[in-house]
């Protein structure tokens, strides 16, 4: 066939806030483009603004109680989870056709190049089987009495295309977590880098893990 192949990944960067509907109507589009081979894989990261989204196995009770910031329901697995300003997120559109087709595999090199990114800031971090994302355990080799989550990954398949993905806290206002169960958890807490002490650029994450995750995507190959 003349279909072109696409070895390289392209990699989007956003910095405004960028409306969650109009995200996921994007990813449905570009999807069904690298499935016809038209558009190369994508790593997209951005910010949305506050809203609060629930997967395909939330429940009712993860509201707590009721504030100002929308609700919306989503086609990612997971549960509740917040984003906001100052969150982080990391939209996959990888294409599993000609990797691995092994969607636990690829959710682990997600979290992986998180927890070695968090490494290189002597954060110590790790994933637990029976809970979904990255949780915090320690710092500057100081163990926590326990664990709280930095990071959430809720993903969709399509086609063998994986979309949605990682939402990492940077600095977003805590508070919000306040009003929900995240990802269904009501005795932990939620932490971010910059309560854990760390100022960084949005811009400096960006580079910085999809360095970590395209090393790691090797490992699909």
């Amino acid at each position: 066939s003349n279909k072109v192949k696409f070895m390289s990944i392209e990699i989007k960067k956003q910095y405004d806030l960028v409306d969650y509907e109009a995200a996921v109507k994007f990813m449905q589009l570009r999807v069904s483009e690298i499935s016809n081979n038209l558009q190369k894989e994508l790593i997209w990261f951005l910010n949305h603004d506050h809203i609060y989204t629930q997967g395909t196995s939330a429940k009712e009770n993860e509201i707590l109680k009721m504030n100002e910031i929308r609700i919306v329901k989503t086609n990612r697995g997971g549960k509740t989870t917040y984003h906001g300003p100052g969150q982080r997120i990391v939209y996959f559109m990888i294409d599993l056709n000609n990797k691995q087709k092994d969607i636990r595999k690829f959710i682990t090199i997600i979290e992986q190049s998180l927890i070695d990114f968090l490494a290189s800031y002597k954060i110590n971090s790790t994933t637990f089987k029976d809970r979904v994302g990255i949780w915090v355990t320690g710092k500057d080799g100081k163990i926590f009495d326990k664990e709280e989550k930095i990071g959430a990954i809720g993903l969709r398949l399509k086609n063998w295309i994986t979309y949605h993905g990682l939402s990492f806290n940077i600095k977003p206002e805590m508070k919000n977590y306040g009003y929900i169960n995240a990802c269904g958890l009501a005795n932990f807490k939620n932490t971010s880098l910059s309560q854990l002490g760390i100022d960084l650029d949005e811009e400096d994450f960006d580079n910085e893990y999809s360095d970590i995750f395209l090393k790691n995507l090797q490992k699909l190959k």
